[in-house]
C-alpha cells in the first residue's frame, strides 16, 4: 500500500528546525499580546497603582517621615509582574480551551517548546511592564540611590520573580482547563498577598495579630529587598529571605509547569 507525507510548499522536514519553530511560536504569541491591548495594559496598571495609593497616601506617609514614592517603588514593580504573570495564565488556558495545545501535539514538534516559546512572549512583557512600571515610579518622585550595582539587582531580582511567577502561571493555566478557573486561581491570591504585604504600609500599620504575616509573607520580603538593593544595601540579611522565597516559587513553577505538560499530553 502507497503511503503519502504531508510537507509545507517549498520546505522539507529536515529545514523546520526546532529553534525555527520556537521562533515562529514565539513570534505568533508577541503578536497575539500586541493586538490584544496587552502592552496597553502594562502601561495602565502601574498607572493606577499610582494614582490609587500615591495620591492620597503621600501625604499621610510623609508626616511619618516615609518618602512614599520611594516606599511604594517595589510594589508597583511587583504588580506589573503579577500583571505579567496573570496574563501568562490567561493565554496558557486560552490556548487550552481552543484545542491549540491539542494540534501542537500532532505536529513534528518537542513538547517543551510551546512553553517555551510562551516563555519569551511572557518575558517579553514582562520587560514592558516593568520598563513602564519604572516610568511611573520616576514620574512620582522615585529616584535610584543604589549605583549601578543597586539598579542591575532591583532589574535582576524584579526579572527573576517574574519569569519564576510566570512559569508557575503558565503551569496553572494548563492545569486549570479553562480561563474562568484559572483567572480566580491567580487574582484572589495576588489581592490578599498584595493588600496584606508590606508593599503599601510598614508592618507596624497592620493588627497585632496579622504583623508576622504581614512581614513574612513573600510578597512583603520581596519589597523589602527591592528596597534594601535600590539604597545599596546587598547584605544577606536584606535580600536572603527574598532569594530563599525565589528558590520555592521556582519549584513550585516547575511542578506546576510539568503537570500542565503532562496533561496537555494526554
Amino acid at each position: 500500500m502507497a503511503t503519502t507525507t504531508t510537507q509545507l510548499v517549498g520546505t522539507t522536514p529536515e529545514s523546520i528546525s526546532a529553534f525555527g519553530q520556537w521562533l515562529a511560536l514565539s513570534r505568533r504569541g508577541i503578536v497575539h499580546i500586541v493586538k490584544n491591548g496587552e502592552f496597553v495594559f502594562a502601561i495602565v496598571s502601574p498607572l493606577f497603582l499610582a494614582i490609587c495609593f500615591y495620591l492620597p497616601l503621600r501625604k499621610v506617609m510623609a508626616l511619618q517621615g516615609i518618602d512614599y514614592a520611594q516606599f511604594l517603588m517595589p510594589i508597583i514593580v511587583l504588580q506589573s509582574v503579577g500583571f505579567a504573570a496573570s496574563s501568562a495564565a490567561m493565554r496558557s488556558a486560552i490556548d487550552g480551551d481552543k484545542g491549540i495545545n491539542t494540534r501542537f501535539r500532532v505536529l513534528p514538534m518537542n513538547p517543551a517548546i510551546p512553553p517555551l516559546a510562551r516563555l519569551a512572549t511572557n518575558t517579553t512583557l514582562l520587560c514592558v511592564s516593568v520598563i513602564f512600571a519604572t516610568i511611573i515610579c520616576l514620574i512620582i518622585g522615585w529616584r535610584p540611590h543604589g549605583g549601578v550595582a543597586g539598579l542591575a539587582a532591583l532589574y535582576g531580582l524584579s526579572l527573576l520573580i517574574g519569569v519564576a511567577g510566570s512559569l508557575l502561571a503558565d503551569g496553572l493555566g494548563m492545569a486549570a482547563g479553562s480561563p474562568e478557573a484559572t483567572s480566580q486561581a491567580t487574582a484572589l491570591p495576588l489581592l490578599i498577598l498584595g493588600m496584606c504585604s508590606t508593599g503599601f504600609a510598614t508592618a507596624q500599620s497592620f493588627p497585632t495579630w496579622l504583623q508576622p504575616f504581614a512581614r513574612n509573607q513573600p510578597i512583603s520580603q520581596w519589597a523589602n529587598a527591592l528596597r534594601a538593593v535600590d539604597a545599596g544595601d546587598f547584605s544577606w540579611y536584606s535580600i536572603g529571605p527574598a532569594l530563599w522565597w525565589c528558590v520555592g516559587l521556582s519549584v513550585v513553577a516547575a511542578i506546576a509547569l510539568g503537570f500542565g505538560v503532562r496533561k496537555a499530553g494526554r
